[in-house]
């Protein structure tokens, strides 16, 4: 998986690349040729009293050096940008992938994953390449080049490289062996530190308010602890690398002066050569080095291009038509048809046979006991997920036949969680209708029961709103969820339990306001409290996933025993029969 992600995400880089490529093979070339010259100006110059020749040799290894450096910073330079582009379009194509994802796929995944996956995995795969850019590419050139020039310095001493290189590489994959899994590991519990985290900054105020405090801090402390023993065990194994490295290296050149003295001294070597030779030895082992290095790097890598290719590879439940309809009644009708639904490897399905019409203009209420299938139901019409079984008709249109932009333009969705983001009170209303003037916000917020509190915010329109809207009340931020999907005004509103969190009195009040303002819109209400829809239209009620009743409120309170069980645990008997 990583050797296709790199070569699917860098090919449209690869100018960059080939001028990586080039000034890399520069600088090699460069430093391979600068211990030569450094053997002329020892055996030419110095063994001779030669002063010229030492100047004017110096003067071609300073200039060298000079274009080294400078090769050397351009490699570098494009090598970072490539690789920087490469992570920029891996993370693009993460989001585009997860942002097409149903509610199956992303609750299968979990938030904290994808965002580990996001961040900390694309950042890995990202080092490798920038990694392989300015170390890789010259690594082989080095190496190659190095053996070259040591066996044209000298055979024999050459057999020392022989060794050293294997010893070298045998020992730094030894560690690698046991690096793998420990980065396979590292990488799992980074994703716990994050689901653990994740959780207690969303529900701090349940932590307070149960004085859990000390016991999240034992959990975290404890995932903690977990990715710390990881790390640390990985740091003690890559912490033996470079001991081994510099023992063989540092046998190596010990090896190489001995046998090289003696070689000096019977007059089969001279002094610069002997140096030379040196040189080439330590750029070898360097390059070996280099080469394990990246070889450490890969495993982590891999784990993380993995677990990577795992989202870019699962296509979404929710598969959009390659030519959408686009056109409808336009008045907002919802028909389920023997609708189902349930998850792969369930032994039961959450929705069976749903079948009820939604007529344009009037309120559809859907009540049920906790786990009936009401939120599931309500994500099928704006195709959160799609039905396994029938269909939802939405203007008479199959809603997998519509074109998705279409379909979203026609609905309104206030969901069972109201989301708020970070922003104003005004760029929050405008989500959905991004042209919405102040008189149309200010209309929408007074449907919405919201305009008394905005005005009251310090700003009005332009008061912060936090992350989530946490700087608001449950009821505020539920009423501004309300009031954003008004702005849109849809054919269509889903309501999925939207009105859970407001008193009685902000909720009668709201409903007689929707029914004034947008009564020529057809709603859908999902909902707990009998109080929120005994005036609708028609009312289905859910009872295992499947109807087990429709009708009005005076109507199904006297023939349907599970209605009239949810009513009598709410209302009383004079109350129910109003």
């Amino acid at each position: 998986m990583l050797g296709r992600l790199i070569l699917r995400y860098l090919r449209p880089h690869w100018p960059l690349l080939a001028g990586v490529i080039v000034f890399q093979l520069a600088q090699s070339i460069a430093s391979l040729y600068l211990p030569t010259l450094n053997a002329d100006i020892i055996d030419k110059g110095v063994a001779t009293g030669d002063t010229g020749y030492v100047l004017s040799t110096g003067a071609v290894m300073l200039g060298i050096t000079l274009v080294q450096i400078a090769a050397s910073i351009v490699a570098v330079y494009f090598g970072s940008k490539a690789a920087m582009s490469f992570g920029r379009d891996i993370r693009a194509a993460i989001v585009h992938r997860v942002t097409a994802f149903s509610e199956r796929e992303v609750t299968r995944f979990g938030a904290p994953s994808l965002i580990t996956r996001t961040t900390n995995d694309v950042q890995q795969v990202q080092m490798l390449v920038l990694m392989s850019c300015t170390l890789l590419v010259s690594a082989p050139i080095l190496a190659i080049g190095g053996v070259i020039l040591a066996l044209q310095q000298d055979l024999e001493l050459s057999l020392i490289i022989a060794v050293a290189v294997p010893v070298l590489i045998i020992g730094i994959g030894a560690v690698i062996v046991r690096l793998v899994p420990l980065f396979r590991l590292m990488q799992e519990r980074i994703d716990a530190v994050n689901r653990v985290l994740r959780e207690q900054l969303v529900g701090i105020r349940v932590v307070r308010a149960f004085v859990r405090e000390p016991r999240e801090v034992a959990r975290f402390a404890a995932a903690n602890t977990d990715v710390t023993a990881t790390a640390t065990s990985a740091g003690r194994l890559f912490a033996i690398v470079f001991p081994v490295v510099m023992l063989v290296m540092n046998v190596s050149s010990v090896a190489v002066i001995w046998f090289g003295a003696f070689r000096v001294q019977d007059g089969s070597m001279q002094v610069g050569t002997l140096f030379a030779f040196l040189s080439y030895l330590i750029q070898i082992l360097m390059a070996v080095m280099m080469s394990t290095f990246m070889a450490i790097l890969i495993p982590r890598a891999s784990v993380c291009a993995d677990r990577i290719g795992e989202v870019l590879g699962t296509e979404s439940t929710v598969v959009l038509p390659v030519a959408g309809r686009t056109a409808g009644t336009d008045a907002g009708a919802l028909e389920f048809v023997n609708a189902g639904f349930a998850y792969p490897g369930a032994e039961a399905p959450v929705l069976r046979d749903v079948a009820f019409r939604v007529a344009p203009g009037t309120t559809t209420a859907v009540i049920g006991s906790t786990g009936a299938g009401k939120t599931t139901l309500a994500s099928l019409v704006p195709r959160l997920m799609d039905v396994t079984a029938g269909a939802v008709l939405v203007d008479g249109v199959d809603v997998r036949d519509f074109d998705a932009d279409a379909l979203w333009e026609r609905i309104g969705i206030v969901p069972q969680r109201p989301y708020l983001f970070s922003g104003t009170v005004a760029s929050n209303l405008r989500y959905g209708k991004t042209d919405a003037t102040d008189e149309e916000l200010w209309a929408a917020l007074e449907t919405a029961q919201a305009a008394g509190f905005v005005r009251a915010l310090e700003g009005g329109l332009d008061a912060p709103i936090a992350q989530g809207g946490t700087n608001v009340s449950g009821g505020q931020r539920q009423r501004l969820a309300i009031a954003r999907a008004l702005v849109k005004r849809p054919a269509l509103y889903v309501f999925d339990d939207s009105f859970s969190a407001l008193d009685t009195r902000t909720d009668a009040a709201l409903r007689a306001a929707l029914t004034r303002d947008v009564g020529s819109a057809t709603r859908l209400v999902i909902a707990q409290r009998v109080s929120t829809i005994v005036d609708a239209d028609q009312i289905v009620v859910l009872e295992d996933g499947a109807v087990v009743g429709i009708g009005t409120h005076a109507g199904l309170l006297e023939s349907n025993p599970t209605y009239a069980e949810i009513v009598n645990s709410q209302l009383s008997v004079e109350e129910a029969r109003r």
